[in-house]
């Protein structure tokens, strides 16, 4: 990418995930792009989900500056990639919800919130795995008659060709059903909600837990009085659907009447490049060109190779 906002090349890999490969294995990962692409350039800008601490903001760091790909390196959690590809103003909150959800916060004097986002141990509910979870325990109640009578009793294992929620729950017990094939029932269950009191809840409350993040970061940043951006990323989030989208702006015009909010107009690799494009000074025409021409490089690339995370 130049200054003026033109794209020169673009390379899609698998997952980089650190958590998943470790920071030697995932920085070989994106060394493996970054010769593809071609370089050394004037900045590299890693916004990587599992860079959750400064701590391993540092390591992640440390372990790519000796292969000099660029003459500084911004590492970052790809959350506040999100916010600047949702965002003009390069301030606000942003909540990202795919496989997991996490939110972070900026104010305009560079304050900023951010969240541990490490499941169930930092107190976090949301994103595909917990929906997917949800769903199979709803139907597992629902067979056994612990719970309340769902759709999801009979979509749920359907959708792994298995015969009932006991016979799906055994295969994800001898591993013949992947749990990290859960989020896959997010779709699922956002369409059984339409006529489904028990998958509605389990969307009403990642809608209700996308809420809470959002207005704590609001209320540590003393920004829930203000007109602020609240950018909603990630694929769960960017479904469009309406009943989500419709309880999330119910339930923030209840706590920042007046913040705005929307889905990230761009991919976070979009965020990534901007911020980039602000450290070079770069203005609102390169910006756009940035947007246009990566959109459109993400568009050739997609139909060949599957997402990273």
């Amino acid at each position: 990418m130049l200054d003026d906002g033109t794209v020169l090349r673009l390379a899609r890999g698998p997952g980089s995930s650190p958590h998943a490969l470790g920071v030697t294995g995932s920085v070989d990962l994106l060394g493996a792009l970054v010769e593809e692409v071609g370089g050394p350039a004037d900045i590299a800008v890693l916004m990587l989900a599992a860079i959750d601490f400064p701590d391993e903001e540092a390591a992640y760091r440390a372990e790519v500056e000796p292969r000099a790909w660029a003459r500084r390196t911004i590492v970052g959690n790809d959350t506040f990639a999100v916010l600047r590809a949702g965002s003009e103003r390069g301030w606000g909150v942003a909540v990202t919800c795919g496989a997991g959800i996490n939110c972070v916060g900026r104010a305009p004097d560079g304050r900023q919130v951010r969240f541990p986002s490490l499941g169930a141990i930092s107190g976090d509910w949301g994103g595909g795995l917990d929906v997917g979870l949800a769903a199979v325990r709803a139907a597992a109640r629902s067979e056994d008659g612990r719970g309340p009578r769902t759709s999801l009793e009979h979509l749920v294992p359907a959708y792994f060709g298995t015969g009932s929620p006991t016979d799906l729950a055994r295969a994800l017990h001898r591993g013949t059903v992947a749990m990290r094939r859960l989020p896959e029932l997010a779709p699922l269950t956002f369409a059984a909600a339409d006529d489904d009191a028990v998958a509605a809840g389990i969307v009403d409350r990642l809608a209700d837990e996308v809420v809470a993040m959002a207005r704590a970061a609001l209320t540590r940043l003393d920004l829930a009085g203000d007109e602020v951006e609240v950018v909603l990323g990630g694929g769960l989030l960017q479904s469009g659907n309406t009943r989500l989208l419709g309880r999330i702006l119910d339930g923030l015009r209840d706590v920042a009447p007046a913040a705005l909010v929307h889905p990230a107009v761009s991919p976070p690799i979009a965020g990534a490049a901007l911020i980039g494009l602000d450290e070079l000074g770069a203005g609102r025409d390169a910006q756009a060109r940035l947007r246009r021409e990566l959109a459109e490089a993400v568009a050739r690339l997609e139909p060949q190779t599957a997402p990273a995370d």
